[in-house]
């Protein structure tokens, strides 16, 4: 999947597709922009063409012995393979870089290429290439790696919750036979043991079995790849990358069983610490924090204090922390209707242990009370005491103090309305077209203009050349897909949806394509199996950039696996379009290929349900035979940028037919994705794919700004 560079034929749009957006004023500055879309991996244009011919002309002049030796480059959207864990016993940060570290027969340790072991289980997609082996790879790009096979183990286990309540829900629907007294009992203590664990906890246990938690080992001060301001939605997402590693307990403590492993220290030793609220005796005032100790209160009830605290464990590592000079990792939790677990927890840095002292607490039990500072020269807090009537993004008040704390989003503020919108050129891109607006901001040029030069559609348009393929049979379900095993189109993607309900539908994980329900089922627009044919879920705005042009970000927080939008223009031919180089919004459907691993494509995770689908022509050199081009008509998601380490992936889907050359190509969330972070995707170039008239290999900066970034988007 790869967006093109070439200029579409106008003529094969309709004369009246949706809106035209040059209402919204201003001149069409975007696509000068030298970060934008140049061209494409599969060159079928009759001028590149030429071009590699030329080359290959150059090159057949050569001997066999004078010919250069040319490596073939790997695709850039490849699955990275998570961290496997049995073999991993340490992580060494080298700058900036994670390296791992293997124990050898003799007892000591080797640095190896890449990490080996127990099977996952499942390949992460990432949307991006690493820079190498995985053990060249950044620290940032292993931690969301981790985090992200953590959140498929989640969704998968949420499936299977689903399965079960609806299972209980069939079953209470049934007569019932009558059953004696105590086993009834019996049968509730199991049926609420079985119920006990939740969806998060099961993929946390995975992840422990399996031996793919990033930082088993911990460790004191700072975590490399976690910056001030990193947001986890949740606290087993801390523990699965070793940050936090308890996902109930406030306090993080390396114990004294691990004294051979930090001689250095008395232990036991406290790393990190939580705030949230557990405590009535916590005060929170950002730079300088009294942190309650922990044991002795009702964490099932008011959470007040109905024991004396004991100096022990966390306690006691506070304390040594005090007495060590030893920094400790600071994490606030603030709730959150977005979390599933109802919180957000936000890295706020280092902080020192300055005085410790017992008294009795409100409820009048004994408590350790501890002193804590932020250390200097560490990048500003997220999350600040402000005034009550403060405007600010996300607010929780606290009703023993007069302060609320305000959550900072590191990309800025969410407005509350238009007119608090800074830099507004357009309230709606879509004039209306869309069930939610799209606005457009631009604090950038003088004067600031709004993107023009197209016109906006909600579906695809079908160019003239292009003959659609009959539409699929669909399935015989009635109001809603729900049993997999009955349903036609969940039996073609492997017997199961690959959608789970919660948060409106979320992908459990890439496939190497999804069958959704369509207009020929019995199903209706709720069914689960039709996730992505809901339209815009977010607020998402398109907004000005300084080196990228035209950017898309969200004011809504996006959970993982949910769609985001369709990448929509006109569907054409790819030996129809022409080789203008001012287009930079085609996008070939290469599902078909990547399918196959032609071109040195990797296959996705999944097996295909119809091999008719692969009956196609595999030549080698033969591209996508369809391509959508959003160059004159087209939808928001023209304008979302490359990153070499993106927050969403590319999904093909197949609902109306089942031509996988004309699949529908979604954009999903490849993370759980704060508000106002722009959305990314890999563009998938190949480098050194890209030549000009010339026959010469062409070249085109990367300004994605990724840890991990190529520095060449070609």
């Amino acid at each position: 999947m790869v967006v093109q560079s070439v200029l579409a034929t106008k003529n094969d749009a309709p004369a009246e597709i949706g809106h035209t957006v040059q209402d919204c004023g201003g001149v069409d500055t975007y696509i000068c922009s030298p970060a934008r879309r140049i061209s494409a991996r599969i060159q079928k244009i009759e001028s590149n063409k030429a071009a590699i011919r030329l080359r290959q002309r150059e090159e057949d002049s050569l001997t066999k012995a004078d010919k250069p030796v040319r490596k073939k480059q790997r695709l850039n959207h490849h699955k990275q393979k998570g961290i496997a864990g049995n073999v991993q016993t340490q992580l060494v940060q080298d700058e900036g870089i994670l390296t791992g570290v293997t124990s050898n027969s003799d007892g000591g340790t080797e640095h190896t290429e890449k990490l080996k072991g127990e099977d996952i289980t499942e390949e992460i997609e990432t949307g991006s290439t690493s820079k190498g082996q995985v053990g060249e790879r950044s620290a940032y790009a292993m931690v969301t790696d981790t985090i992200r096979a953590f959140n498929k183990h989640y969704l998968y286990f949420v499936q299977v919750e689903e399965s079960r309540c609806k299972k209980d829900e069939d079953d209470r629907k049934k007569p019932k036979k009558p059953k004696s007294k105590k086993f009834v009992q019996n049968q509730d203590a199991t049926e609420e043991k079985a119920k006990a664990k939740r969806p998060d906890l099961k993929a946390l246990s995975k992840m422990m079995t399996s031996n793919t938690i990033l930082c088993p080992q911990k460790r004191i001060g700072s975590i490399p790849g976690i910056d001030v301001g990193h947001q986890f939605f949740s606290r087993c997402e801390m523990v699965t990358v070793g940050f936090h590693n308890h996902w109930l307990n406030g306090i993080d403590y390396i114990g004294q069983s691990s004294q051979k492993e930090y001689p250095q220290y008395k232990l036991p030793i406290t790393v990190a610490i939580v705030l949230s609220g557990q405590y009535e005796d916590d005060l929170d005032n950002c730079e300088d924090v009294v942190y309650t100790g922990q044991g002795g209160n009702n964490l099932l009830g008011n959470k007040r204090q109905i024991s004396d605290q004991v100096m022990k464990r966390g306690n006691l590592g506070l304390k040594n922390c005090l007495d060590q000079d030893v920094p400790v990792r600071v994490i606030r939790g603030h709730q959150s209707s977005s979390s599933y677990v109802g919180k957000v927890y936000t890295y706020d840095g280092l902080y020192k242990v300055v005085k410790h002292w017992a008294e009795k607490g409100v409820s009048g039990f004994t408590v350790f009370k501890f002193q804590l500072k932020r250390i200097e020269g560490q990048p500003s807090l997220v999350t600040e005491q402000v005034p009550m009537l403060a405007h600010g993004s996300f607010k929780k008040s606290i009703p023993e103090h007069n302060y609320i704390i305000d959550v900072h989003f590191a990309h800025g503020r969410i407005p509350s309305s238009v007119s608090e919108i800074r830099g507004l050129v357009c309230e709606d891109i879509s004039g209306g077209l869309e069930n939610i607006p799209i606005p457009a901001t631009n604090l950038v040029d003088d004067p600031a203009v709004a993107p023009t030069g197209y016109t906006y559609c909600k579906s695809i348009q079908v160019s003239k050349s292009v003959v659609l393929p009959t539409s699929a049979s669909g399935c015989n379900c009635q109001g809603s897909c729900t049993d997999p095993r009955n349903c036609a189109c969940a039996r073609l993607n492997g017997s199961d949806f690959p959608y789970v309900h919660r948060d409106g539908g979320r992908l459990i994980e890439p496939k190497a394509v999804v069958f959704e329900c369509g207009p020929n089922c019995g199903c209706g627009l709720t069914c689960v199996n039709r996730t992505s044919q809901r339209g815009l879920r977010y607020r998402l705005e398109v907004f000005r950039t300084p080196k990228k042009g035209w950017a898309v970000r969200s004011w809504d927080y996006i959970p993982s696996g949910a769609p985001v939008c369709e990448y929509i223009g006109i569907l054409k031919k790819t030996d129809d379009v022409d080789s203008n180089p001012e287009n930079n919004y085609i996008f070939d459907i290469d599902c078909l290929q990547t399918m196959k691993g032609i071109g040195g494509r990797e296959r996705r995770v999944g097996e295909v349900a119809m091999p008719s689908l692969l009956d196609k022509d595999d030549e080698k050199d033969s591209g996508p035979e369809f391509c959508i081009d959003a160059g004159g008509t087209g939808n928001v998601a023209r304008f979302i940028n490359h990153s070499c380490q993106p927050n969403l992936f590319v999904q093909c889907v197949l609902s109306v037919h089942h031509d996988i050359t004309q699949a529908r190509v979604i954009l999903f969330a490849a993370d759980n994705i704060p508000p106002l972070k722009e959305l990314t995707y890999d563009y998938g170039y190949e480098l050194n794919s890209v030549l000009g008239p010339d026959g010469k290999v062409k070249q085109l900066a990367c300004f994605c700004g990724a840890p991990d970034c190529r520095k060449r988007l070609f």
